[in-house]
């Protein structure tokens, strides 16, 4: 206790010898003032006699050299550092005098998050070079998200620029990948959503959701880096896909929510909270598979600009030979394998090439026996099993290619949810088998 009153009373000693200080007496450099002060007239240099209340203290400007930072410096990487105030303070815990730094959980330095919880559960962040890397990007693909991006950061005038983006397609035409490609060769790490979390069992916590996540992205760019909202299969968690399908609280509160942003990007306000102060704007990303299902306000041309992808031939085979760019198949086979399937997809090709391990991982299995797989996989000293690259040729990629196909002919044939609604099919349960003759 009498330490602490010592303390107190040395500080105090301090700064009353500081108010009664003239301006011809120097200042003494302590760990708490730096190195770098100087004294400041506000009447005059020349006279000696200056009045108590004109004494200013003020830090020296000085220039920030990034390349004179050592590995001495203890406050090396906040020149750079683009965390959270709160954490810089955090980090600074010990930097200087106890005498004005509270004890832990008492001050201003306390954290109130984790490192860990400031940043975004949504932010996606590509650790591969934002180059190609061997993958095809469609030319028109790439135009339209290249430009909405580019057109979103600008300052246009007199041009009222859509929000937000509506990719829409069939399924399994790469959408998505593709997206994630344009992200990476632009260096943009996107804030993610998915349809998942569109819906909740809390009324306006989607909504809420958006708000966050739209704020976490304007907040990225604000400290110098690009950045979009991507929201994934935007009709599957907003739409209405028939009269099945209920329309919910939040489904209504989401397309409001979308409504209102893209109205007014720069002002988009958490509940509960109302300033003044705008956000950056933020570009918007969503993919779908039927943006009529969507509703019709929220997809009004002054509120999303939306691209129907339908790939070409030319890229269907320019993204094949991405998929097979590892497998030395020539151009010539991967043109004929997508010319023996013009119906399909582009996923179909990468669970054809998913399909030639098949046999790989049979012989292994075989090899090791069903009973020690789960001890080999999980708990073996020398780890998972390693596989060869098995040799991809055309007449294997055709089988397995047929073999996918008669699967879902299968599923577009064999309907039984249908005969066993409409009636009692019960002596009928290899019907199919028997009349295709595989029974």
């Amino acid at each position: 206790m009498a330490s602490s009153v010592s303390t107190v009373a040395a500080a105090n000693k301090v700064l009353l010898s500081l108010n009664h200080t003239v301006a011809g007496t120097s200042v003494p450099s302590t760990a708490f003032f730096g190195k770098t002060l100087k004294k400041v007239n506000a009447k005059g240099a020349s006279s000696p006699k200056v009045s108590n209340r004109s004494f200013r203290i003020v830090a020296q400007a000085q220039e920030i050299d990034e390349k004179k930072q050592t590995d001495q410096d203890r406050w090396k990487g906040l020149v750079t550092d683009m965390s959270d105030d709160q954490q810089d303070i955090t980090r600074g815990k010990g930097m200087v005098d106890p005498l004005f730094q509270a004890p832990v959980g008492t001050g201003t330095h306390h954290p109130v998050l984790s490192s860990y919880e400031y940043i975004s559960q949504g932010l996606r962040q590509y650790n591969l070079d934002n180059t190609l890397d061997g993958f095809y990007i469609a030319p028109a693909f790439m135009d339209k998200l290249v430009v909405h991006i580019t057109k979103n950061f600008l300052t246009l005038p007199n041009i009222k620029v859509p929000l937000i983006l509506g990719i829409w397609g069939g399924k399994g035409q790469g959408k998505s990948f593709q997206c994630e490609l344009v992200f990476r060769k632009m260096g943009i790490n996107p804030i993610m959503m998915s349809a998942g979390e569109l819906e909740s069992g809390n009324a306006g916590e989607p909504a809420k959701l958006i708000r966050q996540r739209y704020r976490e992205a304007a907040e990225i760019i604000r400290k110098g880096n690009m950045c979009v909202l991507f929201i994934n299969d935007l009709d599957a968690g907003a739409g209405r896909m028939g009269g099945t399908t209920q329309y919910t609280v939040n489904n209504q509160m989401v397309n409001a929510t979308l409504m209102n942003i893209a109205d007014n990007p720069t002002n988009v306000q958490l509940p509960g909270m109302y300033n003044k102060q705008e956000n950056a704007r933020v570009p918007i990303i969503v993919t779908g598979n039927d943006f009529s299902t969507l509703y019709a306000p929220l997809i009004r041309d002054g509120r999303m600009e939306k691209f129907y992808w339908a790939p070409t031939r030319e890229d269907r085979i320019g993204v094949c030979k991405g998929i097979f760019r590892t497998d030395s198949v020539p151009d010539e086979h991967v043109v004929r394998l997508v010319d023996a399937f013009p119906g399909q997809s582009i996923d179909f090709f990468g669970a054809l090439r998913a399909r030639v391990y098949d046999d790989e991982v049979r012989k292994w299995i075989e090899k090791t026996g069903i009973e020690q797989v789960g001890e080999k996989l999980l708990n073996s000293i020398e780890g998972p099993p390693k596989f060869e690259q098995p040799k991809m040729t055309i007449d294997k990629l055709l089988e397995y290619g047929y073999l996918l196909v008669q699967e879902q002919e299968n599923v577009k044939r064999v309907q039984l949810a249908d005969k066993y609604l409409k009636e009692a099919a019960l002596g009928d349960a290899n019907a199919d088998a028997i009349n295709t003759g595989n029974f």
